[in-house]
């Protein structure tokens, strides 16, 4: 960041009074910029013990297969962004059940956050950010094509908690590989 982005003037880098980290300080105004982890909200959609899963046509991992997600916006709650995410993606209208996995990434500085929940219809199609979208038996699961650790995480859990009939809320960690 070389600007303010509330007055324009230069910034410096620094600790500033009160604060234990180095933050963007506006040289004019004194605005302090700070920059926190974004928050990735999504949802394990099933549907006649199917999960739904989307080929991503975009980068990052364009062609990988992965769980509806993507970045929370301003003004709407986690699960509100998951369902969006699931419509926008797979053009699913999902029922949310509840908050199933939080992943921490710290070394890109995200959370990912998904949800459990159920298709309203069998419905669904490829939105503008998916190839393909379908359904998978979990024996049918493209493992090795999955776009992401965290939603393999996810995935994982959820079928373990699926086959003990009684799911729980996971937290982990990912470090960098």
């Amino acid at each position: 960041m070389r600007f303010c982005n509330h007055c324009g003037s230069s910034v410096s880098f620094y600790v500033p009074p009160g604060d234990s980290l180095p933050r963007h300080v506006c040289d004019a105004c004194g605005h302090i910029h700070y920059e926190n982890p974004r928050l990735v909200v999504g949802c394990v959609a099933e549907w006649e013990g199917r999960i739904l899963l989307c080929r991503r046509a975009i980068e990052p991992r364009h062609g990988f297969w992965t769980l509806p997600a993507g970045f929370m916006e301003n003004g709407e709650s986690t699960a509100q962004g998951a369902g969006r995410e699931t419509y926008e993606e797979a053009g699913a209208k999902v029922i949310i059940d509840a908050p199933f996995a939080m992943v921490s990434v710290p070394h890109i500085n995200q959370v990912h956050l998904f949800y459990r929940g159920r298709l309203a219809t069998p419905d669904y199609s490829a939105g503008e950010e998916s190839l393909e979208v379908d359904l998978f038996a979990p024996e049918a699961i493209p493992w090795p094509e999955l776009a992401f650790r965290t939603v393999e995480l996810c995935l994982r859990r959820y079928l373990a908690d699926r086959q003990r009939e009684r799911f729980g809320f996971h937290e982990s960690e990912l470090p960098p590989l």
